[in-house]
């Protein structure tokens, strides 16, 4: 990375902070929807399932496309954002992050709640019988039973973050250093006559970047996994 330009410096400082804000936004999100698909029975609940899955089935450029609809600045929501807050998420980072965020979603609560539903009822059914508070319970028992789950969809979502390119360049376009990230970059870069080597250097990047988030993770859910029998 030393031999990276100051340009190629900022795509990939871009990169990392749109995908951390769209995992630190996003997760407890996704953690409350998937309690709520975990524990919860309701009318609709097979409709709410399938709209949470529904950026991983339809195609980027139409989750994009939405996303102009809903905070475009003629959007219901981005017009209000616009008229009450005086934001845009048109050709900016944030517009960037929110995409990244939105396509992380059906990764990051499919991890977790498969992980909360393997938590044994019969541990939280015993605190409670012992007096323990929902409250404790859920702070003592189920999340640190759920944790590996938690960071498993941190991965994801961070990996799949990184790895946007649909969404994002159909909703806040290419912006060279507001929303330019590294497969924005690289695609750019494709459509120069000598780009290769830029190619090269952030698909490089992005491969190493994505393999690190996964060992280190897989590391942690080990750690954690071995500290889980000692939970209660």
């Amino acid at each position: 990375m030393a031999g990276l330009s100051p340009e190629e410096w900022i795509v990939l400082t871009l990169s990392l902070k749109v995908s951390l804000v769209a995992v630190t936004v996003s997760l407890p999100i996704c953690f409350c929807i998937a309690w709520m698909l975990a524990r919860w029975h309701f009318p609709g609940k097979l409709l709410v399932d399938a709209l949470v899955h529904l950026p991983l089935v339809l195609p980027p450029v139409v989750t994009g496309w939405l996303l102009l609809l809903l905070f475009g600045m003629n959007g219901l929501i981005g017009r209000w954002l616009s008229d009450v807050f005086g934001v845009t998420l048109l050709f900016r980072w944030t517009g960037a992050a929110l995409a990244a965020a939105i396509m992380a979603v059906p990764l990051m609560v499919r991890a977790i709640r498969l992980s909360i539903e393997a938590i044994d009822r019969r541990l939280e059914s015993a605190a409670a019988t012992l007096g323990a508070s929902r409250l404790r319970i859920f702070l003592t028992i189920s999340l640190p039973l759920a944790l590996p789950g938690v960071l498993a969809a941190v991965v994801l979502g961070f990996a799949r973050s990184l790895g946007e390119f649909g969404a994002t360049i159909t909703f806040v376009s290419d912006v060279p250093g507001e929303t330019r990230t590294l497969p924005i970059a690289i695609y750019a870069a494709m459509q120069m006559p000598d780009g290769e080597p830029i190619v090269t250097r952030f698909a490089i990047l992005s491969i190493l970047l994505s393999l690190g988030a996964l060992i280190v993770s897989e590391i942690l859910v080990r750690r954690i996994a071995r500290g889980g029998r000692h939970v209660i």
